[in-house]
C-alpha cells in the first residue's frame, strides 16, 4: 500500500496540468510552514555545535596569544639587558685592554668521541708555549681549559665535562657561583648564594676566583631546565668547533699578608742617618761679657 501511494504521488507530481499545479501549491502551502516549525530544534542544534566549535577555537587561540605574549616579554626583559649591556660597552669603548693578555689560536682536529668525557685536540702544544690550565674560547665564548700539552698538540677540558669546575659570576645581581659539568650541554650552575636574585637570562661570566681563568671572560646565560635547576646556556657553538683560542694567563701579583692592602710595607733603615744642618759656632763668654759691656 506504502508503495502504491507513493507511485501514486509521483505520477501527481510529474502531471502537467493547471488543476494539477493548484493541488502542488496547495499540498506545499500546508506542509512546508509545519515541517518548517519541525526543523527548528535541529536547526538550533546545529547551531549551538557551530557556536561551541567557535567557542573552542577563540579559547585556543587565547591560550596561543597568552603564550606569544608571556614570550614577548622574556625577549622584551632579554632585550632590555642587552640594550643596558650595550650602553655599558659604548661608554667603556676607549678601555685600554690588558696587553699581555694575548692569544693563540689552533684548528680542532678531533673530539673525545666518549659520552663520558667531553674534549678536544687542538694542532697547538708546547712548541707553541701552550702551559696547562689557559682558557680557550671560540671567539665568543669560553670552552674550556687546557688539560694536557704535548709537543704539537693539547688536549681542552670543554666545561660540559663531568669533571669541570668553573667559579662564575652572574650579572647584574653579582651572585657568585660554582659551573658545574654533567656531560650535558646545559651544565649545572651550584653553590649559589642567593637564588631568589637570579633569573633566567641573566649573564654569566668568570669570576677569576682561585686564579684559574682570567675574570670577565662571557660563558653564557642562565636558564630553568626541565628539571628546575638553574642551568647555564653556553654562548659557545659547541657543535660548529672549527678554530680555538688559547688565551696566554700571566702570573698576577701575589698578597701574601692582608695588611698589604692597607698599609704599605715599612722603608728599610737607612745605613747613615739623614744629614742636618751644622750649629753655629758658639761664641766665647769673654767676648760676649765685653759685648754687653760695650753696649
Amino acid at each position: 500500500m506504502l508503495l502504491i501511494v507513493l507511485f501514486g504521488l509521483f505520477l501527481l507530481w510529474r502531471i502537467d496540468s493547471p488543476r494539477v499545479e493548484r493541488l502542488r501549491a496547495s499540498v506545499v502551502d500546508q506542509v512546508v510552514p509545519r515541517l518548517e516549525f519541525l526543523s527548528a530544534p535541529v536547526t538550533g542544534a546545529a547551531n549551538m555545535i557551530a557556536d561551541f566549535q567557535s567557542y573552542s577555537a577563540l579559547h585556543e587561540q587565547n591560550q596561543q596569544l597568552r603564550r606569544e605574549l608571556q614570550q614577548m616579554r622574556a625577549w622584551r626583559e632579554a632585550a632590555l639587558q642587552l640594550e643596558q649591556e650595550n650602553a655599558k660597552l659604548l661608554d667603556l669603548n676607549n678601555v685600554r685592554l690588558d696587553p699581555q693578555l694575548t692569544y693563540v689560536t689552533g684548528v680542532v682536529m678531533a673530539d673525545s668521541g666518549s659520552p663520558f668525557r667531553q674534549s678536544v685536540l687542538l694542532n697547538v702544544g708546547r712548541r707553541d708555549g701552550i702551559v696547562n690550565g689557559w682558557a680557550a674560547m671560540d671567539g665568543i665564548g669560553l670552552v674550556g681549559r687546557i688539560s694536557g700539552v704535548g709537543r704539537t698538540t693539547a688536549r681542552v677540558l670543554m666545561l660540559t665535562d663531568s669533571s669541570s669546575r668553573v667559579p662564575v659570576t652572574i650579572q647584574p645581581s653579582g651572585q657568585r657561583a660554582i659551573l658545574a659539568g654533567d656531560n650535558t650541554i646545559y651544565p649545572l650552575i651550584d653553590f649559589l648564594e642567593n637564588p631568589d636574585e637570579v633569573r633566567p637570562g641573566d649573564r654569566v661570566v668568570t669570576s677569576g676566583d682561585g686564579a684559574l681563568f682570567p675574570p670577565d671572560l662571557l660563558v653564557g646565560q642562565v636558564t630553568l631546565g626541565s628539571d628546575r635547576r638553574m642551568r647555564l646556556r653556553l654562548a659557545a657553538d659547541y657543535e660548529r668547533l672549527e678554530f680555538l683560542r688559547v688565551l696566554r694567563s700571566h702570573e698576577t701579583e701575589g698578597i701574601a699578608d692582608p695588611g698589604d692592602l692597607v698599609v704599605p710595607p715599612e722603608p728599610e733603615p737607612e745605613l747613615f742617618g739623614p744629614f742636618l744642618p751644622a750649629a753655629p759656632p758658639s761664641r766665647p763668654e769673654g767676648s760676649a761679657q765685653a759685648g754687653a759691656e760695650g753696649g
